[in-house]
């Protein structure tokens, strides 16, 4: 944390925490359902305050393209987390010393097994009718897969035209999806078409502008 952070109250340090961790780890848990524990039961309330800080309004924004909860959970019930909290920093740094170094170009002999492997378990998921590849989604319903050069023509009309609202990474995949769509990487890619839109980054630098602290 830099110097303003540190003066941050516990429960903002502990929000903090949790908008740093969902920015770092963003390309991964997009689309999925996140629950956060915490000892602090103000924080749930947090997020909803009326007269919230400019810093807060802006995590909000942040939080908005995650599908998360925040549940109360007592520390003598949450212990592992609870001692991780107050384990304290080392005075001064561990030196490592590294002995040798080896390196290989060479696969590792098991990792054409364990390829094999992962393709006949996701081939279970796919359904070939030609001309058309099929996949079987975690909700049961089918979703036509699409080739890698029609990626970007799929988001630009799912985000951009009329209908698309220029919503968020997460709402764009879930257009896409209902659109009865899919490929592997969509969420990734649907994060990465978002940030590059240069409406969508034009009205988050106006927000920014609106919450900044008066000098």
């Amino acid at each position: 944390m830099d110097l303003a952070q540190q003066n941050y109250t516990t429960i903002e340090k502990e929000l903090l925490a949790i908008v740093f961790a969902l920015d770092k780890f963003r390309a991964y848990l997009l689309g999925s359902r996140i629950i956060v524990f915490s000892d602090h039961a103000a924080l749930r309330y947090l997020l909803k305050k009326p007269d919230a800080k400019p810093r807060l309004v802006w995590w909000m924004f942040l939080l908005q393209e995650f599908n998360i909860d925040i549940i109360y959970k007592k520390g003598a019930k949450n212990s592992v987390a609870d001692h991780l909290s107050r384990i304290e920093r080392e005075s001064e740094p561990m030196p490592i010393r590294m002995s040798s170094c080896c390196t290989s170009k060479r696969p590792h002999h098991e990792a054409p097994r364990l390829y094999k492997e992962k393709l006949q378990s996701d081939a279970k998921y796919y359904i070939w009718d030609d001309p058309y590849l099929w996949r079987l989604y975690s909700d049961n319903v089918i979703h036509r897969c699409i080739l890698e050069t029609k990626i970007n023509v799929v988001l630009q009309f799912c985000h951009s035209t009329p209908g698309g609202g220029h919503y968020g990474s997460t709402q764009n995949s879930r257009r896409v999806l209902d659109c009865g769509l899919y490929w592997p990487t969509i969420f990734k890619d649907a994060h990465q078409f978002v940030s590059t839109c240069d409406k969508c980054q034009k009205a988050r630098m106006a927000m920014n502008r609106r919450h900044e602290m008066p000098q």
